[in-house]
This record gives C-alpha cells, sequence and structure tokens, in this order.
C-alpha cells in the first residue's frame, strides 16, 4: 500500500499508514465504518486532533508533570511484561505431525452426528390426523396439507422443521422420525402437544469429520494448551527466583 501523506501538523507528517495503525485499535463492529470514506475524514481529524494536543503538551513542560511520569511507568512496565510474555509463548510450536496424531487419537471428539431433515403436521386428535393422512394418500401435498390443517407455527413453511440431531425433540417425536425412510409419511405420531404426522425429507448419517475441516481447530486448541502450560512453568520458575511474600 501507498504511504501516501494525508496532512502535516507543526511539520509532523500524518500518513495512510499512520491512519491504518489507528484503525486497528477501533472494535471491529465501528472499522467497517471507518472504512468508509466519511469515517476516514472523522479519523482524519481525530489523528490531527492528537497531533494538535500532543504540540501544546510539548511546549507547555506535560513532560515533566508527575501524573503523565507516573502513568508512563505503569505503561512502559505493561509493554515490557506483556513483549516478554509474547516472547516466551512465542517459543512453544505445534506440528502438523502431531495435530494428525492428536485427531486420529481423539475421533469421537469430531463426529458429525446423526440427523434428519423433516416436516410435520399438528392437530389435535388421532381421527383428525387419520382424516389428513388420508387426504395425503388420495394425492394432497403435504406442505399444502400443513398449511391447511396443521396448528403449528411451521405451517407456513409447508411444516418444515429444518435439520436436527437427537436430543432436539421430545422423544416420541424422535422415535418415530428418525426410523422413517425418506418420503415416507409416518402414521399419527402422539406427543404432549397433540398428534403429529412426519415426513423425512432427508438423512444425515453419523460420521468423523475430515482432517482438513478440523486441522485449524485442533492447532489452535494444543496451541493455547501448550502455551497455558508454559506460563505457568515460567512463572512457577521465576516464584522460585524471586522472593515474594503474600500478605
Amino acid at each position: 500500500m501507498e504511504n501516501r501523506l494525508l496532512a502535516t501538523v507543526n511539520g509532523i507528517e500524518i500518513t495512510e499508514r499512520d491512519i491504518q495503525e489507528t484503525l486497528t485499535r477501533f472494535p471491529k463492529e465501528r472499522q467497517e465504518y471507518m472504512h468508509s470514506e466519511e469515517g476516514k475524514k472523522q479519523l482524519l481529524e481525530q489523528v490531527i486532533s492528537f497531533e494538535l494536543i500532543n504540540c501544546y503538551a510539548s511546549e507547555n513542560g506535560m513532560k515533566e508533570d508527575q501524573e503523565y511520569k507516573i502513568q508512563l511507568e505503569k505503561l512502559k512496565k505493561e509493554i515490557l511484561i506483556q513483549a516478554t510474555i509474547k516472547k516466551i509463548l512465542s517459543e512453544v510450536t505445534v506440528t502438523d505431525d502431531e495435530v494428525q496424531k492428536y485427531y486420529e487419537a481423539n475421533q469421537e471428539t469430531f463426529k458429525n452426528e446423526e440427523s434428519i431433515t423433516a416436516k410435520h403436521i399438528l392437530v389435535d386428535s388421532f381421527e383428525q390426523a387419520l382424516t389428513v393422512l388420508q387426504s395425503i394418500k388420495d394425492g394432497m401435498v403435504f406442505e399444502e396439507a400443513a398449511l391447511k390443517y396443521s396448528s403449528c407455527p411451521s405451517k407456513e413453511k409447508g411444516g418444515d422443521l429444518g435439520n436436527f440431531t437427537r436430543g432436539r425433540m421430545v422423544p416420541e417425536f424422535e422415535k418415530a422420525a428418525f426410523q422413517l425412510e425418506v418420503g415416507v409419511v409416518s402414521e399419527p405420531v402422539k406427543t404432549q402437544f397433540g398428534y403429529h404426522l412426519i415426513k423425512v425429507e432427508g438423512k444425515g448419517e453419523a460420521s468423523v469429520k475430515a482432517f482438513e475441516e478440523v486441522k485449524t481447530t485442533i492447532k489452535k486448541e494444543l496451541l493455547n494448551e501448550r502455551q497455558g502450560f508454559k506460563y505457568m512453568q515460567f512463572v512457577e520458575g521465576l516464584k522460585a527466583k524471586y522472593k515474594v511474600e503474600v500478605k
């Protein structure tokens, strides 16, 4: 990126790179606006304001102010600590081979659960459910029957319940749904909500996620775990070296 000169304040240059560095300090939700033309103008004005205040502070001896010196020392200490931690943790690594071995040893962790995509029609009585089922057998489209007869809000979407895994529905509904073949409409199924006619649109078998799908996540988790251990180990070593008194 070209480091274009945007403004000067008392001889101090403000460049495109200065603006970009300032932008990184904003929350991510604000950065999108700051990338707009209006946002960039506001940001430039803010940076100019800061430089003006810096000029004023330098000319009026603010560097000798006691509060400034106290805050500066605190900031220097914080930066030094963070830089040291960063250096110590940068020594921790995780190889691709280690990630592969972890994946192979923990495949239960990376399972895709069995799932189904289903639609249903909910009515109040067994007799009503049988009547609706007969209408479907006689040629009425399931989605039309759902819109006409179902008392569930899902009727507006043809009874569509989307994709779900075990444990998401009441037991009676789940048992019937997972036993159904794709495209078959169930007999009436009673639950605490009433009587359901269920139609399964698709099934997803239980499977293990591919290595490439989870590789980055595994590596990040292993790295975080090792860095946490490294940090505690490092601090414990310092406790043995420097005197600590807790009162």
